[in-house]
């Protein structure tokens, strides 16, 4: 299957890039329920006994996701990446550069808000945060694949990457190295939480987007542009 895609491994032993959402300072996520001192604790138990548990959620998140949410439902509401189209098997998306999980990440959060707030004007911000995890496993090696797959890195269409996913999950493969559909950069690709360990913080970012501008602004240190992308 795949003639000349999945011939190549690499004995990856190295750190990749996690960007997720999340919020710069510690937040009372229930303090708009109630104004009586203690009744939001109430909240935030309820809340942890529904979460799946794990004593190592920077890692295994993803995975939990999928165990988590039970059949039947709706796949239409479920969220599809480009090598799991969420009904069947989790992939944990990390990435070689930090730059690399921005562009994604963007992309992404671009299209999150023009389908969710259409016709919004304001300005939107979003915090990210951002650490490292290591990662030792061999690897499917697809760096140099696209030239010969271009399905890989189709701005749009995951059909073909669906296909490869789902046969690398079923083969137990740990994951694979493939080159960014967003930029340059790398990601890695994970489909077993085993091969991750030592998450570590790197830093926060914001992101800043005028939906009327084509720029979205991102910033390490709150009101300092660190890198200008454009908004597909």
């Amino acid at each position: 299957m795949f003639p000349g895609l999945l011939d190549t491994l690499a004995d990856f032993d190295d750190d990749l890039y996690r960007n997720i959402k999340s919020i710069r300072e510690p937040q009372d996520l229930f303090d708009d329920l109630t104004d009586k001192a203690g009744e939001t604790a109430y909240a935030a138990a309820s809340e942890a006994s529904t979460s799946p548990a794990s004593t190592a959620p920077l890692l295994t998140r993803p995975f939990d996701y999928g165990t988590a949410i039970t059949f039947p439902f709706d796949p239409g509401n479920w969220h599809e990446t480009r090598y799991s189209d969420g009904t069947r098997y989790a992939v944990w998306y990390g990435a070689l550069a930090l730059e690399t999980t921005v562009h994604e990440t963007v992309y992404h959060w671009v299209r999150f808000v023009r389908d969710s707030f259409p016709g919004y004007e304001q300005e939107i911000n979003a915090e990210r945060r951002v650490f490292l995890v290591h990662g030792r496993a061999l690897l499917v090696d697809l760096r140099r694949k696209h030239r010969e797959f271009p399905q890989l890195i189709d701005p749009d269409s995951y059909a073909f990457t669906h296909e490869v996913g789902r046969y690398l999950n079923e083969q137990h493969v740990n994951g694979l190295l493939v080159k960014s559909a967003r930029c340059d950069g790398i990601n890695g690709d994970i489909f077993t939480p085993d091969v991750l360990s030592n998450p570590r913080d790197q830093c926060y970012l914001t992101y800043r987007w005028t939906p009327a501008d084509d720029k979205v602004y991102v910033e390490r240190k709150p009101g300092k542009v660190w890198l200008t992308l454009t908004a597909h």
